[in-house]
This record gives C-alpha cells, structure tokens and sequence, in this order.
C-alpha cells in the first residue's frame, strides 16, 4: 500500500520544484524517515516513563498533604490533565504512519497510481480538491511519484498551478492502485471498495473516465448516481435517465491510499534539516560525481 514515505516524496518533490532546490530521492527519505520514526518512538517512551513517574508519586503526595492539614486543598497538587502535559512536546507523527513503516517488509517498487492535492481549510478542517492525474501504467515509484505529484499540483487543467505560498494549506494523498478487474455488467463493483474506470463509444466519438475508489463514498452517492457521474465527467451529454441505453466497459480496481498533511511533512522536513541529513547526502553525492 501507499505508506507515509510515499506522501513525504510527493511534498518534497513539489515543494523542491516550487523553492528552486534538488529534491531528496525517494531512497534517501525511506532511510532518513526510519530514524526519524524510531527517534520519535524514543521520545514517546522517555516521556511515557516520566509520566507513568509522576503519576506514581502523586498518591504519596496526596497521603503526605492529607497527614499534615486534613481540610488542605488539593488544588495545590498536580492533576492528572498536568502529568499528561509533559507528552506535548513529542513529535505528531500519527501510529498509523509507524505502522506503515514497520510494515513495510513487501516493498512495493513499482505500481500504477494517482497523487491527489487537497486544500485543507484550518477552520473548519474541509479539503477541497485541487488537482489530481495518475496513470493505469505501472511506474517505478521513484520516478512516477515525482512526476505525478508535480503534474497533478500544475498541470490538471481544471485549476490554476498550485503556488509556493498554498503548501501549508495542503494535503496529499497517494493511490497505488490494485486488482484490475472487468465488471460483469455496470453495477458489478461495491460503493468504498472500488474505483472505476468506464469507457464508452456513442455517435462516433470515444469517451472514457475513472473515480478512484474512495470517490463515491465520500460523496454519498449510489452506484447509479456514481456512473451517471463519472459518464458526465468523460463529456457525455445524455438525458440521464437514459445511461443505461449506453454499452459500457467498466473495470474495477482497488486502491491503497495514504494521506499526509503539510504540517506533518514539515516537522520531518525541520529535523532533516537539524540532522544535516541533506549534507551528508549532498557529500556522497559529489564524491560519486568526482569518481
């Protein structure tokens, strides 16, 4: 599935091409993210252990305040909600990219997929869309993750380029795509579980379109109304209650998708940065050059 290391490849590449700077590797950020996240695991132990310290202690500290003036306030001992402040300097990394990083023993080198942007609001939390192309061709992750993360953020044509200044605002979501399937008839796929692609010929003309898998669940739509839909995203101009009159070729397939916010790229970008990751690769990169 997509992991954690995917998402971070798709920011740094497009943040790269935005800032004018060479971008890490994908290679160079699966090694680095492997320390980043056992340093965090540390951090969440030590501060485990100083939790789980103070909570200890609290109980003798109550019984001595108790013993000295019975009627005392207990407002004047730490509470539970401040033994638990000494987590939040720990870093946000969510489990479930740990988990994908632990679990990561069937590496996926090459695969077909798509890389979404989304805007996020910081108010109410909404994404929007803001670009999304991928390939059904199967491509080395390295490459085709640059590539698509930078076409879908500046070409899709429905938006204007994403610029330098809308990075914190946004989201990415990577879709290695799966279990190509061809459908017994239209409705032959499940709302959540597949995405489809369709393609259709009508008075000359071919039309084709697909809806990752995620897409019809996320709107709430049927499996007539998602079809109906992804017909009018191809340009089909049909009365829609006339789409079943309509030959359609539909494939299912399946996704595994992974979604980083900028922020959560940002915080491993600022401890490669303190780490000097960069430079040290920089400097094995000049010594291959010179050999």
């Amino acid at each position: 599935m997509a992991t954690a290391e995917h998402c971070l490849y798709c920011f740094e590449t497009l943040s790269a091409y935005l800032e004018s700077r060479k971008s890490m590797s994908l290679g160079e950020i699966e090694k680095s993210y492997g320390v980043y996240c056992k340093e965090d695991e540390a951090g969440v132990a030590s501060s485990s252990d100083k939790t789980e310290s103070l909570e200890k202690r609290i109980p003798a500290l109550q019984r001595v305040a108790g013993s000295d003036v019975a009627d005392a306030s207990t407002s004047s001992l730490p509470s539970s909600g401040s033994s638990m402040s000494l987590t939040t300097d720990t870093a946000a990394t969510s489990t479930d990219s740990l988990a994908d990083s632990e679990s990561s023993a069937a590496i996926i080198t090459e695969s077909p997929l798509f890389v979404t942007w989304n805007t996020v609001s910081p108010r109410t939390g909404h994404a929007s869309l803001r670009g999304c192309i991928g390939t059904f061709e199967a491509q080395e992750l390295d490459e085709g993750l640059s590539s698509y993360a930078i076409t879908s953020a500046i070409h899709d044509t429905r938006f204007d380029p994403i610029s330098r200044r809308e990075l914190p605002s946004l989201e990415v979501a990577v879709t290695l795509l799966t279990d190509f399937e061809d459908c017994g008839d239209a409705m032959d796929w499940e709302v959540g579980t597949h995405g489809l692609r369709i393609s259709f010929a009508e008075r000359g003309r071919r039309y084709g379109a697909t809806y990752l898998p995620d897409v019809a669940a996320e709107q709430g739509w049927t499996k007539e109304e998602t079809l109906v839909s992804l017909m009018r995203k191809a340009g089909w101009a049909g009365r829609k209650d006339k789409w079943q009159a309509v030959d359609l070729k539909v494939v299912r397939y399946q996704g595994r998708k992974k979604s980083m916010l900028y922020s959560e790229y940002k915080q491993w970008r600022d401890w490669v940065k303190s780490k000097g990751v960069e430079d040290e690769e920089d400097d094995e990169d000049d010594e291959d050059d010179e050999a």
